[in-house]
């Protein structure tokens, strides 16, 4: 067992908040703000699409696009900054995430666009807002499993990710719970989720502002030579070979929660209870199934809040596989149960609080995939294991909604069958790491 002096405080990133160097509290200020944003709208998009009257298929071909945006912004995203400079490239993206939060709040305004004999409807305009929010988010990823990596010792490499998961997460948390208030207020989806869209544009905004107005650009390099896609392929080859099984199994597992994950809030809202959705009634409140869809996110993300760090403690005495066999059998088993789930509120609790433990396993996963490589290669390994698993995983939301539109039931139980198959696999050929073992 590790030295006391070397554990990992989960209360530490909040408590260094007042003591750590500046920059890093304004981007840790700057993430606090876009998560907000992102975890506000993201999860409703879909349900505001169906409003503006896409079907199924549009719906997973905007899940597609956006597994698309998530596998290739990293790379571009790292090049412009390379070029402009940390503080540069962060206010430009940032000022183009909150335009795209202003396109989709926009959206039902500027109507059907007529390009001659051709009528793009409302809906499209949700397409042309996802490339603009998503700018912001293609930073950071390597760098922060690298910075842990280097900082926490191999051993407690679970507890080190925990601790920086909790302090991210806890604006995955307090989003979904204001975006159900607003639009519980608001008693009306399409007008309760505009303020939303306005709230997330102000957060946006005030996001960039900070990091623009009080991040201190003098130690950026700037015009560092982009090695390009020849650095890609080197990275893919150099991979450690501990990885491949976990990478296969993850593939299969997002690929099977690509399949229904855009879908859960229509489920929620227009699937279950005879297609009337379901709602909230208790502790004097009536909640809409719209804005109970938004409570529900909140019970997943308390208990993925709450499980983290002991699942992780966990994963010191028992090693990494399991915990990350175990998250993967929850992502895998999750859409066939919310597809046959009874129309009661309470079934629903449940089901999302048990969706929460698929969170206690990424910590212990996070240690999994940079724990084995150099310490100088921690960032480099992240983004090229990210950029495999998203780019297989681009069709995955689009296969889902076509097979939905067919059967939803069908749909989410393929979804589960692949994921299980990924979770078999690991379980199978999966291999331990070194400092767990």
């Amino acid at each position: 067992m590790p030295d006391d002096d070397r554990s990992v405080d989960p209360r530490a990133p909040f408590r260094q908040l007042v003591s750590m160097e500046r920059d890093v509290l304004v981007l840790s200020a700057a993430m606090f703000a876009f998560s907000l944003g992102f975890q506000m709208t993201s999860r409703y998009v879909p349900r505001y699409m169906s409003v503006l009257g896409a079907g199924a298929g549009v719906i997973g071909l905007y899940g597609s696009l956006g597994n698309l945006v998530g596998a290739v912004y990293p790379y571009p995203g790292g090049a412009v900054s390379d070029r402009l400079g940390s503080r540069r490239a962060l206010t430009a993206f940032g000022f183009l995430s909150a335009l795209g939060f202003l396109v989709w709040l926009l959206a039902p305004r500027l109507g059907t666009l007529r390009i001659g004999p051709l009528a793009v409807p409302p809906w499209a305009w949700i397409f042309v807002g996802l490339f603009l929010t998503q700018a912001w988010k293609s930073f950071g990823l390597g760098a922060t499993f690298a910075v842990v990596k280097q900082s926490v010792p191999n051993d407690e490499l679970a507890a080190g990710f925990a601790s920086t998961e909790t302090f991210r997460r806890v604006g995955f948390l307090v989003g979904p719970l204001l975006a159900a208030a607003l639009v519980a207020y608001a008693n009306d989806f399409t007008l309760g989720f505009q303020w939303v869209l306005a709230a997330a544009v102000a957060f946006a905004a005030a996001g960039t502002a900070v990091q623009h107005l009080l991040y201190d650009p003098s130690a950026d390099s700037i015009g560092e030579e982009f090695a390009g896609v020849r650095r890609v392929v080197d990275d893919l080859r150099g991979m450690p070979s501990e990885l491949r099984p976990l990478l296969v199994a993850d593939v299969l597992v997002r690929f099977a929660n690509g399949m229904a994950y855009v879908f859960f809030v229509i489920v929620v809202t227009e699937f279950l209870n005879g297609g009337d959705g379901v709602g909230f009634t208790g502790f004097g409140v009536s909640l809409s199934p719209e804005a109970f869809f938004g409570v529900l996110l909140g019970v997943e993300m308390l208990v993925a809040l709450l499980s983290m760090l002991p699942v992780s403690r966990l994963a010191e005495r028992v090693g990494l596989k399991p915990v990350v066999a175990a998250g993967f059998a929850v992502y895998a088993t999750f859409p066939v149960l919310l597809i046959n789930a009874p129309g009661d509120q309470w079934a629903l609790v449940a089901l999302f609080a048990y969706s929460g433990l698929r969170f206690a396993g990424l910590p212990a996963h996070k240690a999994m995939i940079v724990g084995p490589a150099e310490a100088e290669a921690g960032g480099r390994v992240t983004g090229t294991y990210y950029l495999v698993r998203n780019a297989v995983g681009i069709s995955s939301t689009a296969i889902g909604g076509a097979i939905y539109a067919v059967s939803p039931t069908l749909s989410f139980t393929l979804a589960t069958v692949v994921g299980l198959l990924g979770t078999g696999y690991y379980l199978a050929a999966g291999r331990e790491f070194g400092a767990y073992a």
